[in-house]
């Protein structure tokens, strides 16, 4: 019995691997023609993605927004973890993901990107009094990460041991309660977590610096070439950096 559910599964697993490896992102006509962009968030991640009074709010909304409103669509958000964002664009079930995404070699690999719109850091939070100073000091130390973000992926390749969670806020959580020694996340939302109180504190040296775009499936190459230009003029006329100052934050251009 145990073998022939084994197959089972092994073949369900191959089908949707080829389903999934045959779905194409869509055109620019496409999403023209359906009046709406599809994007996939995760709205734990303030000030980029959060939720307010149940609806997703945060910079990537807004730059989203002015994005639709230049194609002539409208913008249609949907929850889940950051993982399935990924996961989600990838498999063309979303047109897009908007969730403070790194450009990396890797993703790259297996989706599109837009041309990035923000240049981040990943920085380093520990309680106040920590004997952690820097990246130096979490060699035997254990970090809080959320699932499937660079600072996961970036961590474990230093050797640093990690504990993942599906939420920034659990990743937070787990340092405030002492079941790791430090939490590796984007530094304007260490800034506005840390905010919160729970004596954090963020330390000097960065973890990493890497730029955010948004992520579209393959076959959403003329989408992507169109948003590129809309975020070029956005960048170029101020309107980008006027939307980090209304969340109270600082602009560092890509």
């Amino acid at each position: 019995m145990k073998k022939i559910i084994a197959f089972l599964m092994a073949a369900l697993m191959l089908s949707l691997c080829l389903a999934g490896c045959g779905a194409k992102g869509k055109t620019l006509a496409e999403v023209q023609e359906a009046g709406k962009i599809v994007i996939a968030t995760s709205p734990d991640f303030p000030p980029f993605e959060s939720l307010e009074g149940g609806q997703v709010v945060g910079i990537e909304i807004d730059i989203m927004e002015l994005i639709c409103k230049e194609l002539g669509v409208q913008l249609e958000v949907v929850q889940m973890d950051f993982d399935s964002v990924l996961l989600g664009v990838q498999s063309a079930k979303y047109d897009a993901g908007v969730s403070g995404i790194t450009v990396t070699p890797a993703r790259q690999k297996n989706m599109l990107f837009t041309a990035p719109y923000y240049n981040a850091a990943q920085v380093i939070v520990v309680k106040e009094g920590s004997d952690i100073k820097g990246k130096a000091d979490l060699s035997d130390k254990t970090v809080s990460v959320q699932t499937g973000t660079t600072a996961e992926e970036g961590c474990g390749d230093e050797g640093i041991a990690v504990q993942a969670f599906a939420a920034n806020a659990d990743a937070k959580a787990a340092l405030t309660t002492g079941k790791v020694d430090a939490w590796v996340v984007d530094n304007l939302t260490a800034i506005q977590m840390v905010e919160e109180g729970d004596g954090l504190v963020i330390l000097d040296e960065k973890m990493t610096e890497e730029p955010y775009a948004f992520s579209f499936a393959f076959g959403s190459e003329d989408l992507v070439e169109k948003i590129d230009t809309v975020l070029a003029k956005l960048i170029a006329d101020g309107t980008i950096e006027s939307i980090f100052a209304n969340y109270g934050e600082t602009y560092m251009k890509p």
